[in-house]
C-alpha cells in the first residue's frame, strides 16, 4: 500500500512516458484546485505534454504519487507551475519533498523561487509558508471570477549578487 511506504523511498524523476503524462493529467483535473479553476483533463494533458516546461513524476517505490513542472525560461525563471499529490498520500510530507527538489533544481541557475497559490487553497499557501515563501503581489479574478492567484517568493538574494558570485 503506497500510503504505508516510506518517504525514504522517494524518487524523483524526469516524466519520460505519455502514459506518465495521463497519470498527472487525469489527477491534476480531479483535485482541487484544478477543480474550482475549471481544468479540464484535456487542457491538463497538454500542458503536461508541453516540451518547454520541466515535469517530473515522483514515485514512492514503484507507484505514482504525484508530480511538478518547474518553468526555467522567460521573465519568471524559477517558476514552479504545479504541485500536485495523490490525494491519499497528502499531509505525509511529498508536498514539501517536490518543492525542496524543485528549489534545489531553481536555485542552481537563479535566486528566486516564484510560485502562485489560489486563494481558497489555505492548506497550500500555509505550506508554501511554513517553507519561506512570502506573497508579493495578488491577482484578483486571474483564473477564475471571485478568486485570487497569490504571487509568492522565496529569495536567497538579488539577482545582481547572484550573476556576480556565478562569475566568480
Amino acid at each position: 500500500m503506497p500510503s504505508e511506504t516510506p518517504l525514504d523511498s522517494l524518487a524523483i524523476t524526469p516524466l519520460v512516458s505519455d502514459a506518465e503524462a495521463q497519470w498527472c493529467a487525469r489527477l491534476m483535473s480531479s483535485s482541487e484546485p484544478w477543480i474550482t479553476l475549471g481544468r479540464s483533463y484535456a487542457d491538463s494533458l497538454q500542458r503536461m505534454r508541453n516540451p518547454d516546461k520541466e515535469r517530473y513524476v515522483a514515485r514512492l517505490g514503484s507507484v505514482l504519487a504525484g508530480f511538478l513542472v518547474l518553468n526555467m525560461q522567460g521573465a519568471f525563471v524559477g517558476y514552479i507551475q504545479t504541485v500536485c499529490v495523490s490525494p491519499e498520500l497528502r499531509r505525509r510530507g511529498l508536498g514539501t519533498k517536490l518543492v525542496e527538489f524543485a528549489e534545489k533544481r531553481i536555485f542552481a541557475e537563479s535566486p528566486n523561487v516564484f510560485l502562485c497559490v489560489s486563494s481558497f487553497n489555505h492548506e497550500a499557501r500555509r505550506l508554501y509558508e511554513r517553507l519561506g515563501y512570502r506573497m508579493i503581489g495578488s491577482l484578483a479574478d486571474y483564473v477564475v471570477r471571485d478568486h485570487a492567484e497569490f504571487l509568492l517568493r522565496k529569495t536567497i538574494g538579488p539577482i545582481a549578487d547572484f550573476i556576480e558570485k556565478r562569475r566568480g
